[in-house]
């Protein structure tokens, strides 16, 4: 992955969803003067490469194979803020390059810093630069890039949901993921179903219904709770002793104000299942709840420990055995 310009704001991007830096901490951060990887070990592991605004890496004494051969997806971050022609024809010269030699990259465009525009400067901007990008690609016969375009800033979550996005396309298993988690969904009475990587809080896969980013936030804020409730806790006391068998993984819920239920469960170290809950009657079934959860679990590690080198027939063979049996708790309400 490739986070391409000059203070358009992509290291505080990286350093605010990868290594939970607070948002007004980045205005500290020096300006990248070289290549700088960040390997990222989750649920998957892969690298950011953090790229110079200044840096003409498509001159002859790059190596394009060495640069975009294993890249899966291309960030390419423009600040709303500034003057943006520059870099959108940068970033027209180095689409066209890559549909030229690496056809499979996604083009992921972050138009970045929108916080600080209003609404109708922000709508502007956005059809502004997307039409700009679309001329070009349609004037040199590229009619269907995978280029993709996102609103982002770091002082709030839509550069998360914008990660995850991204993210969601890289894991060749997201259709299973999706339809296991439609499953869940469908039989416990969730509102809304997301599976979170813990350390960054983007979400890898939820169930298809439209995403709420009022909820969305509310999942993201609950993981900072339990993560810190966790390690307030979690140190070996010498005279604490377990009373029974114990639960490897952490399982919380909480009631809002709103009757509005919170329900977490850890998958493994690095995934959470968070659901959110209006249901009366789905409330007063945890039991049940935790349950089909563990179900999904077992699941989710199927997939998991399967390979991921595998054709489309094989894909469709895998979702039909990995189905959960899940057990329904009535028509939702």
């Amino acid at each position: 992955m490739s986070l391409t310009l000059l203070r358009s704001g992509k290291s505080s991007i990286a350093s605010v969803v990868f290594h939970k830096m607070p948002p007004n901490e980045t205005l500290f951060l020096e300006s990248t003067t070289r290549i700088q990887k960040d390997s990222i070990h989750s649920f998957m592991d892969f690298q950011v490469w953090d790229f110079p605004g200044q840096l003409e890496y498509l001159e002859p004494s790059f190596d394009l194979e060495d640069i975009f051969g294993s890249l899966g997806a291309l960030v390419w971050v423009i600040d709303a803020q500034d003057d943006y022609l520059d870099s959108v024809a940068r970033l027209n010269r180095t689409i066209l390059t890559v549909q030229q030699y690496y056809p499979n990259i996604n083009i992921e465009v972050f138009i970045h810093k929108v916080d600080g525009l209003s609404d109708e400067y922000r709508t502007d901007t956005f059809q502004d630069i997307v039409q700009r990008i679309s001329d070009e690609l349609s004037d040199a016969g590229y009619e269907n890039a995978p280029v993709h375009y996102y609103l982002t800033s770091i002082y709030d979550y839509s550069v998360f949901e914008a990660f995850s996005k991204v993210i969601q396309k890289l894991i060749p298993n997201l259709s299973t993921l999706e339809n296991l988690i439609n499953t869940l969904a469908n039989n416990c009475g969730f509102e809304k179903t997301y599976l979170f990587d813990v350390l960054s809080k983007i979400y890898i896969a939820s169930d298809t219904r439209p995403v709420d980013m009022s909820c969305y936030e509310m999942c993201s804020d609950y993981i900072d709770v339990i993560v810190d409730v966790s390690e307030l806790y979690s140190w070996d006391h010498p005279d604490r002793k377990p009373k029974g068998d114990q639960i490897q993984e952490a399982e919380s819920h909480v009631v809002l104000h709103d009757e509005t239920m919170i329900h977490l469960m850890e998958m493994n170290k690095y995934l959470c299942l968070v659901s959110v809950i209006r249901n009366p009657e789905a409330k007063e079934k945890k039991g049940l709840i935790d349950m089909n959860c563990r179900t999904f679990q077992e699941a989710l590690n199927d997939v998991f420990s399967r390979s991921w080198e595998q054709d489309q027939d094989t894909d469709q063979a895998d979702e039909e055995q990995t189905q959960p049996q899940l057990v329904e708790q009535g028509p939702r309400s």
